[in-house]
């Protein structure tokens, strides 16, 4: 069991968009307990280095890498090029994802292929390569807390998570017992990009804990996962309890 600070000395880990927000935050997370980082990002370069700068301060080797992971040849291609950059990977974080508007009477093929492309299909491709290493691993998806209900405001994202939640206990079951695949599934952490914290405050009432969270929170639980070395196939929900209301006895 990894213990201490200490114990990811050594090992390293590729976080997908990881230059901002809930990635970078990871990122800097598993720095500061001495895993090097391999830090992807898709448009924003100035961002993601950045955070090398800030992994290489915590004491851990940083490498950016790009990649447009709607391309799935980029996605099939992106571990091997982490590895070239930083040789093999213990640690895959799919973070990275899309969160466009789109309601069911109104998306279209074009719509839900796009989210599956970068939210589903990319962390199975990128998967898929990690578990190739044939080495010891972990890999620790991003879902979201509204899979156990329903964002009708969000069809095509939903149904992408949905994909990923599936991905996750299948992968966790074909990748073992070499590499185990978990997922973390945050609520109300941040506000989606144009809103400020009185989003999350209005909605704070929506949850059994009556308040939001933060990304420290969301941190938390992935250390938790990339530390619990008999743990596979499991969510954890970091939604102060919203989960319950639409699944009180489970997906």
């Amino acid at each position: 069991m990894i213990a201490n600070s200490a114990s990811l000395k050594g090992k390293t880990a590729l976080v997908t968009g990881a230059a901002k927000r809930l990635g970078a935050a990871t990122a800097l997370e598993l720095a500061r307990h001495g895993a090097g980082v391999v830090i992807h990002y898709g448009r924003s370069h100035t961002e993601a280095e950045e955070v090398a700068q800030a992994v290489q301060s915590a004491g851990a080797p940083a490498f950016t890498l790009p990649a447009d992971l709607a391309d799935p040849a980029a996605g099939a291609g992106l571990i091997d090029r982490a590895v070239e950059l930083a040789g093999p990977i213990d640690i895959l974080v799919n973070n990275a994802s899309i969160f466009p508007s789109g309601t069911l009477e109104t998306m279209t093929a074009g719509d839900l292929y796009a989210n599956i492309d970068v939210n589903a299909l990319a962390p199975l491709l990128i998967s898929r390569r990690f578990y190739a290493q044939r080495r010891p691993g972990c890999i620790v998806n991003m879902l979201d807390a509204r899979i156990a209900d329903f964002d009708s405001s969000h069809a095509p994202y939903h149904l992408s998570k949905r994909m990923l939640f599936s991905l996750t206990r299948m992968m966790a079951v074909e990748f073992a017992p070499a590499v185990r695949v978990n997922a973390v599934a945050p609520g109300l952490i941040l506000p989606p990009d144009g809103e400020d914290e009185t989003y999350l405050e209005r909605l704070a009432h929506t949850n059994p804990l009556g308040r939001h969270g933060n990304p420290e929170d969301v941190v938390d639980a992935i250390m938790f996962l990339v530390r619990s070395e008999f743990v596979t196939g499991q969510v954890i929900f970091v939604d102060g309890g919203r989960h319950m209301k639409g699944a009180m006895y489970g997906l």
